[in-house]
């Protein structure tokens, strides 16, 4: 299927949900300490979105093949949780030394931003630290690659290369997307990929460019609650995420201040 590519009205739309986005993403990084419960999260993102005057883009949300649809505002994924933790439990409790991924969708004016950050809880060691390095500097070299004329295969190239030199693995079969009108949309953005390949990149596309990197292996596992994703060998994993947009005078990162 063809994307459905944005108007310059609808990118300053996007542009200015996303400021917001970016607000309320570093709020929530602010309040990750050891102790505090993925619930408080939660229930701060539920409240800054309504400030706002805005939605949440995940709650209700039934991807394709999903039993249920997502039961919450935002994903909070912990240690070897990679994507899509479910948060709106009281239990789940951030301790020292964890580090924690948090993934929000919104919706401003109807139209659907998505970013994710990973943040560590108080002191980590040295190869979680590289960890989050690796996947935030993946992600920065990705959306260098998101310009007119390129392919998507271009950043997952970039991306991929990032992570090899790292010794890291990308996450296997999760990837970027299209994003705007829906939560995903075409085309598919993938981590790896050959310079050239893919889907061109024309002005008016939006895409969400999200490397996932695992400290070992690369193989994931779906739990029983339907949506959050694990490594399968219980390394972590870190996930950084951003929603650009290509215009002809190059691209703009939407989810950043």
């Amino acid at each position: 299927m063809r994307p459905r590519l944005k108007s310059k009205e609808e990118i300053e739309t996007l542009r200015e949900g996303g400021r917001r986005h970016a607000e309320i993403l570093g709020e929530l990084a602010r309040q990750i300490k050891p102790g505090v419960s993925t619930l408080i999260l939660e229930e701060e993102a539920s409240r800054l979105i309504r400030e706002y005057g805005d939605k949440p883009a995940f709650l209700g949300y039934q991807p394709r093949g999903a039993r249920v649809p997502y039961p919450a505002v935002l994903c909070v994924s912990i240690n070897d949780e990679i994507v899509h933790g479910i948060p709106n439990v009281k239990e789940r409790i951030i301790r020292e030394g964890d580090i924690v991924s948090i993934d929000l969708g919104l919706i401003h004016n109807g139209l659907i931003t998505d970013s994710a950050i990973t943040v560590p809880a108080g002191k980590i060691d040295d190869e979680s630290q590289r960890l989050i390095d690796t996947a935030r500097i993946a992600l920065e070299r990705g959306i260098e690659q998101a310009r007119l004329g390129n392919t998507t295969g271009d950043i997952g190239a970039v991306i991929s290369e990032v992570v090899a030199k790292s010794g890291f693995t990308l996450a296997s079969d999760l990837s970027g997307h299209g994003v705007g009108y829906a939560v995903h949309e075409d085309p598919y953005v993938p981590n790896f990929g050959i310079r050239g390949d893919g889907e061109e990149l024309v002005q008016g596309l939006v895409i969400a460019i999200e490397p996932m990197v695992n400290a070992q292996g690369p193989k994931i596992k779906l739990m029983n609650d339907g949506y959050t994703i694990k490594t399968k060998d219980g390394s972590r994993s870190a996930h950084f995420e951003h929603t650009v947009a290509i215009t002809k005078t190059g691209n703009i990162i939407l989810t950043s201040l």
